[in-house]
C-alpha cells in the first residue's frame, strides 16, 4: 500500500482523512486491476491517474495485449455502468448516441422520446475507434468535452462521471479512418500498450490456464468524484507550473528553442496538454506519496500527455522520428535549463 509523507500546505478544503481515502481506494484499485493486466504496470497506472483525474485515455497496441480487458477490468472495479461498442465503418453517429423515436401512450397519444444509446453510461469503451468514419467519430467530440448529447433541439446530459476509453491498433491501417487532431486533443492521455515480456507472457498462460482472478468492485460512484477532488487540491509550486509551461511552449516550432522540435514538428501542443500535465500531476503525486506536484511528475508524464498533440511533418515520418523522441528531447532541454 503506497505510504504518504506528512501533510504539508495542505488545503483547507481537505482532510488528512480525505488524503488517506484517495490513497487507499487509489491503491486497491490499481492492485485489484493488476491482478488482471499481468505484468502491464504503467499502463494500469497512466489509465488509473487519467480517471481520477477526471480525463479520457486512448490506448493504442497490436491485438491481443489486453486493452479490452483492462477496460472491462476497470468498469468492475469501479462499480459504474459499463458500456461497450465496437467501432465499424458503418456505424453510424445514433448507434452511439440515441435517437428520437416514435411512440404511443397508453391513450393512444403519439409522441417523440429520445431512446439513449450506449453513450449514456459512466465508463463506454470506444473499441477499434479509428475503424469508424469522421461523421461517427465526431458523434463523440461534443459528449467528451461537454458531457452532452444534443439530438433534435433537446440537449441531454450524460451521467456522472463520464469517461471514454478507446482502443486503436497502430499496424492495420487497412480499411481505419486516423483520428483528428480534434478528437485526439481531447483524450487527456495516450497510452501506448507494449508487448509484454517473456516472464509475463509466462504468467499469462499460468492465469489461462487456472480459473480467472475474480475483480470485486472497490470504488463506486459516489466516492469516485471525492478522491477527483481531493487530487484537484494538491498544491503545485510556481517554478514547476512554470516548468510545465515552458515544456508546453517549447512544444510549438515557432517558439522553441530545440532544433529538433523545429525541424520536424508542424504543430504543438494545445492548452489542454497543459491542463493534463497539471491535473494529472496532481493524481501522481498523491499516488507516490507527495502532497505537491514535483517536475518528476511532469516528466513522467509528458510522454502520454504530448505523444498525441505533437504533429508531426513529413520529415520526421521520412526519417522515422515518433513524437515520444520528441519528448525526449524536450525533457533533456527542460532538465538544461
Amino acid at each position: 500500500m503506497i505510504q504518504a509523507e506528512p501533510a504539508e500546505q495542505l488545503d483547507p478544503a481537505v482532510s488528512e482523512a480525505d488524503i488517506a481515502a484517495f490513497i487507499q481506494g487509489a491503491s486497491r484499485l490499481e492492485q485489484s486491476v493488476a491482478s488482471v493486466i499481468l505484468g502491464q504496470e504503467d499502463v494500469v497506472r497512466q489509465t488509473i491517474t487519467a480517471l481520477l483525474a477526471d480525463g479520457h485515455v486512448l490506448l493504442e497496441g497490436v491485438p491481443g495485449l489486453g486493452k479490452t480487458l483492462l477496460v472491462r477490468t476497470l468498469g468492475q472495479a469501479l462499480d459504474l455502468s459499463f458500456s461497450r461498442v465496437q467501432f465499424t465503418p458503418d456505424l453510424m453517429p445514433a448507434d452511439i448516441t440515441g435517437t428520437t423515436l416514435l411512440r404511443e401512450d397508453e391513450g393512444g397519444r403519439r409522441m417523440f422520446a429520445f431512446q439513449p444509446g450506449p453513450l449514456f453510461a459512466n465508463l463506454l469503451l470506444a473499441d477499434e475507434i479509428n475503424r469508424a468514419t469522421p461523421k461517427t467519430q465526431s458523434a463523440l467530440l461534443e459528449a467528451m468535452q461537454e458531457h452532452t448529447v444534443t439530438a433534435g433541439n433537446e440537449t441531454h446530459t450524460l451521467p456522472a462521471p463520464f469517461f471514454v476509453l478507446a482502443t486503436q491498433n497502430p499496424i492495420e491501417q487497412e480499411g481505419t479512418y486516423p483520428l483528428p487532431e480534434a478528437q485526439l486533443d481531447r483524450f487527456l492521455l495516450k497510452v501506448l500498450v507494449p508487448f509484454p515480456t517473456a516472464g509475463t507472457l509466462k504468467m499469462i498462460a499460468q492465469q489461462t490456464l487456472g480459473a480467472a482472478p475474480a475483480v470485486s468492485p472497490v470504488i463506486d460512484g459516489r466516492t469516485l468524484p471525492d478522491m477527483m477532488r481531493t487530487a484537484r487540491a494538491v498544491p503545485i509550486a510556481e517554478p514547476v507550473l512554470d516548468y510545465a509551461v515552458h515544456l508546453i511552449v517549447n512544444t510549438h516550432p515557432d517558439r522553441s528553442r530545440i532544433d529538433p522540435i523545429r525541424q520536424f514538428v508542424s504543430a504543438g501542443s494545445s492548452p489542454r496538454g497543459l491542463q493534463a500535465l497539471v491535473t494529472c500531476g496532481q493524481v501522481r503525486a498523491l499516488l507516490e506519496g507527495r502532497y505537491n506536484v514535483a517536475i518528476d511528475d511532469i516528466n513522467a508524464l509528458a510522454h502520454p500527455v504530448l505523444r498525441h498533440r505533437l504533429l508531426l511533418n513529413f520529415e520526421a515520418h521520412a526519417e522515422g522520428v515518433t513524437s515520444d523522441d520528441l519528448i525526449d528531447q524536450l525533457i533533456v532541454a527542460g532538465k538544461e535549463e
